[in-house]
């Protein structure tokens, strides 16, 4: 067994993988834009690790997770860029820089203070990035749904924002009727257009109510998956599957899913 820290061996590996002579065939052709699928599917297994409450699994996945930061650093070094140490270092220092209250003298800070000290100090960074409208910086990469909470989070902080929930949801009602007076004409640019208009407000409404819209989605998923499960079941007990069954059928064992709180 090896007697090097863990995250030393962790690096050792991935430079062995990526050893132009005697690496991993695979390993050895990937780019930053062939891993970063990776990355994102990583990063969401962690949160669903998160949700099953399995330490286990949580540990497991924030490794997995982990590799993706190493295996990006290890290429960065291969083309001179910086190094796994230089992420580490990087993300020590902000820290320390933004959180003064923490490290430095402001020792008073409220968690209010606290959040309003945070954006200004991002807002500071973007600037020496010479990013200087407010919606810059909102990562392109991100989830549409996530991106969009993000985006009209940041236009809130100049107070271009509705005034509450039930606002928004008026705004959601005129996008669903224009929506449709889209459907005669079945124009897929249109519907396409003042569907992302739709969805856009409910991103604005989860903000509105404190919750996360990608979250709120994630569980309409697992809920959709519980109640079709018990309406598969059902079927199968007589002997059907649901290309056997009727809309009627299934709606009726819909229901009855809805009433066992699945």
């Amino acid at each position: 067994m090896s007697t090097e820290p863990p995250i030393a061996a962790l690096i050792n590996v991935m430079a062995a993988l990526r050893d132009p002579e005697t690496g991993c065939p695979w390993d050895k052709t990937q780019d930053f834009a062939t891993i970063a699928p990776y990355t994102i599917e990583e990063a969401y297994e962690v949160r669903a690790a998160i949700e099953s409450g399995e330490p286990e699994q949580l540990r497991d996945e924030l490794g997995d997770l982990l590799f993706q930061v190493v295996y990006h650093a290890q290429m960065a070094a291969e083309r001179g860029w910086f190094n796994f140490n230089d992420v580490a270092q990087g993300i020590t220092d902000k820290m320390i820089r933004r959180h003064p209250h923490v490290f430095g003298e402001d020792a008073a800070r409220t968690a209010a203070g606290q959040t309003a000290a945070w954006e200004a100090q991002k807002a500071e960074e973007r600037l020496a990035k010479a990013q200087h409208g407010v919606l810059d910086g909102v990562a392109t990469a991100l989830p549409a749904l996530i991106r969009a909470q993000k985006l009209t989070a940041r236009a809130a902080r100049v107070k271009f924002d509705w005034p509450n929930a039930e606002a928004v949801l008026d705004k959601l009602d005129e996008e669903v009727a224009e929506l449709r007076a889209e459907l005669p004409a079945a124009n897929p640019a249109r519907l396409s257009d003042e569907l992302g208009d739709m969805l856009f407000v409910l991103a604005n409404l989860a903000r509105k109510l404190g919750l996360d819209a990608e979250a709120c989605l994630s569980g309409a998923n697992a809920k959709f998956i519980r109640r079709f499960g018990y309406i598969e079941a059902a079927l199968a007990a007589d002997g059907k599957t649901p290309r056997d069954s009727n809309l009627e059928d299934m709606d009726r064992l819909w229901g009855q899913a809805k009433k066992e709180g699945l």
